[in-house]
């Protein structure tokens, strides 16, 4: 047995029995009404994941910036496909998916995550990750930096962060909810137990750990829902018998394309999001991390293509399983109807499949909520550090330094990210916020900074606060911001106006224009290839 492995069991050890007396504590002490063997299948599969992300810890060649932020830049296609994907199909993806196909209110048409976020990878791949790998940036927002100012940089930091922030508490509370549905554990133990062990082996291991812990996470979601889907709809008479009741269920919403019957008012809303999660879904450090983190430019556009296709694949069983839980018939079944839509598919996979199937498809949701946890704290840190420590606290700060920085800013974003998840009840809703903050703010300064060579840091602050105001000023439920721009076509306090995509473009054309109107006094700043 070889050193890395036998230095790998230890802390495995150490967490396996921390585990076990997290459960004696939980049999005694509260009201907790869990399943056991739930609990230890639980137990096992964190092993499992822990072991590998501190042997990738232990395989790690250099402990530098470049080493934990990019793995070295020797990710091959293979690993890198595997990490995309995984990021992206987390426990949003899957159980957001399910929420929305068989809400009332909702249905098929508006499962537009999937679709777009797959979208958002193909058109990466084919636009931006061949310029970003061939500069030899370290993060996304390293040509912002160069391109606006180290300063400018750090205020687009916040968009970033807050999106990386909010990505990681939605799926996070995925969990929470999948957890307390299958096992009976309370949502908030759930959560805190699965987030410290994505915090403890990413911040061991960086990107390599990550990376390595991706593939087996996503083979683990891939089979596990695999398995569930056939024997759930078994239950509803099989997949002819439940679309058959689902299409008469939901009308003209049962379409995955936009149609005025379905959508009524809503119709531009619907584009409004539709242009949201393809675009908004690309300016995140989380994917450009995987990009700049390839052996070389035909990687990098590679892996964005196919992983957008395995995502488009790993969406499926999602909206089968919504399809499920839509038309079942909980009562003739003889179980507890659903709490609501965003409970759907822990309820679906624990009520209608066998404990066994039922603790797979636990595996299969926690491991798409690990793979994309990790990788988001991982990039909320690395711009924290690299983007904003670095330049604005510590400028000549040593790269193993700067390693030891990013591993405290893991540890102190994953937390900030799990108090969030403990407050949170929509999944898809927050899910949906993320990518509204980026897709307003951060992508016009990306592209602008990419292909623009007139851009400058005025152009860019002039357009950030343009957008800020726009969106923003259409009001935001979720975070309780009331609406004080009177946009048409509003019903009540709901805007039905595309006030994102506006935003969006009216902060694109700002910076376009005012940089230019100020070229004299702040003349544009040239790309630099880093290494």
């Amino acid at each position: 047995m070889s050193k890395a492995i036998v230095k790998s069991l230890r802390p495995t050890a150490y967490l396996m029995i921390f585990l076990a007396i997290v459960g004696v504590y939980l049999f005694l002490f509260t009201d907790s009404n869990f399943t056991w063997q739930g609990f230890v299948a639980m137990m096992l599969f964190y092993g499992l994941i822990f072991f590998f992300g501190s042997y990738a810890a232990s395989l790690q060649k250099r402990n530098d910036t470049t080493g934990v932020l990019l793995a070295g830049r020797s990710i091959p296609l293979f690993v890198a496909v595997f990490t995309m994907s995984a990021t992206w199909v987390g426990g949003g993806y899957i159980n957001g998916t399910a929420e929305y196909t068989a809400s009332a209110d909702y249905g098929l048409v508006w499962v537009q995550a999937p679709w777009g976020y797959a979208m958002s990878l193909i058109i990466g791949g084919l636009f931006f990750a061949r310029k970003m790998r061939r500069f030899g940036f370290k993060t996304m927002l390293d040509p912002l930096a160069q391109r606006f100012g180290k300063k400018m940089a750090a205020v687009l930091f916040l968009p970033a962060l807050s999106g990386e922030i909010f990505w990681t508490a939605a799926i996070l509370t995925a969990l929470g909810t999948t957890f307390g549905t299958i096992l009976g554990l309370e949502t908030q133990p759930a959560i805190i137990i699965s987030a410290l062990i994505a915090i403890a082996y990413t911040a061991l291991g960086g990107l390599w750990a990550v990376a390595l812990t991706d593939i087996v996470q996503m083979v683990l979601l891939l089979g596990g829902l695999v398995i569930v889907v056939p024997i759930a709809l078994q239950n509803v008479g099989g997949l002819d018998t439940a679309w058959s009741i689902y299409k008469a269920q939901k009308g003209a919403a049962a379409s995955m394309l936009p149609n005025q019957e379905a959508l009524g008012d809503y119709y531009w809303v619907w584009w409004d999001y539709a242009l949201l999660l393809m675009l908004g879904g690309i300016p995140w450090q989380v994917y450009f991390q995987r990009v700049l983190s390839s052996k070389d430019e035909n990687t990098a556009v590679r892996l964005s293509v196919i992983a957008g296709f395995v995502c488009l694949i790993a969406a499926i069983p999602a909206v089968l399983i919504g399809i499920v839980g839509s038309v079942a018939d909980w009562e003739a079944l003889g179980v507890p109807e659903p709490e609501n839509a965003a409970s759907i598919l822990p309820h679906v996979i624990r009520y209608l499949t066998n404990p066994i199937i039922a603790t797979v498809g636990l595996g299969a949701v926690a491991s798409a909520v690990m793979s994309s946890v990790d990788s988001s704290i991982l990039s909320a840190s690395s711009m924290a550090s690299w983007n904003v420590y670095r330049p604005l606290v510590k400028p000549k700060i040593s790269s193993e330094n700067l390693a030891k920085v990013i591993k405290r800013c893991i540890w102190i974003i994953g937390i900030a990210a799990t108090l969030l998840a403990l407050k949170i009840e929509s999944v898809y809703q927050l899910w949906f916020l993320c990518s509204d903050f980026v897709y307003c703010l951060l992508f016009p300064a990306l592209v602008c900074a990419l292909f623009d060579k007139k851009a400058n840091v005025w152009g860019a602050l002039a357009g950030f606060i343009v957008a800020f105001v726009l969106r923003f000023g259409g009001g935001e439920p979720t975070l309780g911001l009331d609406v004080w721009i009177k946009y048409p076509w509003t019903i009540g306090e709901e805007v039905l106006f595309p006030f994102r995509t506006l935003a969006m473009v009216s902060g694109l054309g700002t910076i376009i224009v005012v940089s230019r109107l100020t070229q004299k006094i702040k003349p544009a700043k040239r790309l630099v290839r880093g290494s």
